[in-house]
C-alpha cells in the first residue's frame, strides 16, 4: 500500500503543477468551439482520472513482472507531458505548443496502453477513458488554436 500512496502523490503533484496555470481572463477572451464542455465539467472529470492514472500505474508496477521498466517509464512520460500541457497552453499562453505537447501525450497514454496490457489489464484498462479524454482534449486544443 506504500506504493500505491508513492503513485498517488506523484499524480497529485502533477495535478497541482497543472492548476497554477489555470484559465483566466486570457482564456475566456478566446475564441471556442460551440461543443467545449462546460467549465464545470473538466474539474470532476480530471480527478477522476488522476485517481484511474495513479491505480494504473500502481497496478503494473506491483505485477512484479520483468517487462515493467517500458510502461511505467511510459506513465511518467505521460505524467510530464500531462504536467507541462497547462503551463504551455495557460502559462505560456501558447495554444500551438500545447497542442504538440498533449498530441505527445495521445502517443504515449496509448503507448502506455498497448505495453502494459501485457502485464496489468486493469492497468491499461484504465488508461481508456484517459487516452479518450486526452483525444477529446487535443480536438479542443486544434480548434482553439485554429480559431485564434
Amino acid at each position: 500500500m506504500p506504493s500505491f500512496l508513492i503513485f498517488l502523490a506523484m499524480v497529485a503533484a502533477t495535478a497541482l503543477i497543472g492548476i497554477q496555470f489555470g484559465p483566466g481572463p486570457w482564456y475566456v477572451a478566446l475564441q471556442k468551439p460551440s461543443w467545449i464542455p462546460p467549465g464545470w465539467l473538466f474539474a470532476p472529470v480530471w480527478t477522476a482520472l488522476y485517481v484511474a492514472i495513479a491505480v494504473a500505474g500502481w497496478s503494473v508496477w506491483r505485477s512484479k513482472a520483468l517487462s515493467v521498466t517500458k510502461p511505467i517509464l511510459l506513465w511518467l512520460l505521460q505524467l510530464i507531458l500531462n504536467g507541462l500541457w497547462s503551463w504551455l497552453f495557460f502559462g505560456l499562453r501558447r495554444p500551438d505548443l500545447a497542442l504538440i505537447d498533449i498530441i505527445a501525450l495521445l502517443i504515449t497514454t496509448c503507448w502506455f496502453i498497448t505495453t502494459a496490457n501485457k502485464i496489468s489489464r486493469l492497468g491499461a484498462w484504465l488508461f481508456v477513458p484517459y487516452a479518450l479524454w486526452v483525444g477529446f482534449a487535443s480536438a479542443l486544443n486544434f480548434s482553439i488554436w485554429q480559431l485564434n
